[in-house]
Order: C-alpha cells, then structure tokens, then sequence
C-alpha cells in the first residue's frame, strides 16, 4: 500500500532526538505534488527536533500509531513559505473535510492556529 493513497489516514512520522533514539508519532497528512504534508503544534517536540536534523522515516500506522505499514526512510522540513502552506492545507482539507474544519475552528478559538508548523516529508529520500 503506498504512503500517497487516500486510504491511509494516519502515518507514524519518526524522527530523531539528539541522542540518536527515534521517536515516533502518529500524525495526519495528505500528499500534494510528489510528496507528503503534515502539521503539527509549533513547539511540539517533533517540530523541535526537526530543526535540529531533516532526517525522518514514515509507516502507514492508525491513530494510535500501530503500524500498518514498514518504516521508510525520509526527509522532513518545516515549511516557511506561505504558498506552500496553502498548498499543503489545502491538500489537508481536501483529505479530512469536516474534521480538518473542526479542528481549525477549535485552533482558533484557541488562538493557536497561527503557531501551527508545516512539515513536508519527502519519502524515500
């Protein structure tokens, strides 16, 4: 089952803390123009050590983080231009719908949509 299929609804996104150990979390994503987007808390831990190192691998997994799939290597970068975020919700919206709305309202709300991060993950990189 490849990682771009729409009927994958979850990917367990590994990255690496400092001290070499993986650490693991299930995320939301969509695939938009070859590769992979997901989002995340800014000051999550993932998002953390993604500044420090690009180096990541993906499973297709639930929303527990089971494993569905084998573990690819890949590549993960925080997103700073603003057309590629677009992109990349816009690909997420178009993916969860309903849910991605809900989510978006309650991170307003919140007032902690404009702190979110977006990662592409280049797979098989």
């Amino acid at each position: 089952m490849s990682l771009f299929s729409d009927d994958i609804r979850y990917i367990s996104l590994g990255t690496w803390r400092r001290n070499g150990v993986m650490v693991p979390t299930p995320v939301w994503f969509a695939s938009c123009a070859g590769v992979l987007y997901a989002f995340s808390a800014g000051n999550a831990g993932k998002v953390k050590r993604l500044r420090n190192s690009s180096r990541a691998c993906v499973a297709a997994c639930d929303w527990r983080g089971s494993l569905r799939g084998e573990w690819v290597p890949a590549k993960a970068f925080l997103v700073s231009d603003a057309a590629e975020c677009s992109a990349a919700y816009s690909a997420l919206h178009q993916k969860y719908g309903w849910q991605m709305r809900i989510l978006d309202v309650g991170s307003r709300l919140g007032g902690k949509i404009g702190q979110r991060a977006v990662i592409r993950i280049e797979a098989g990189a």
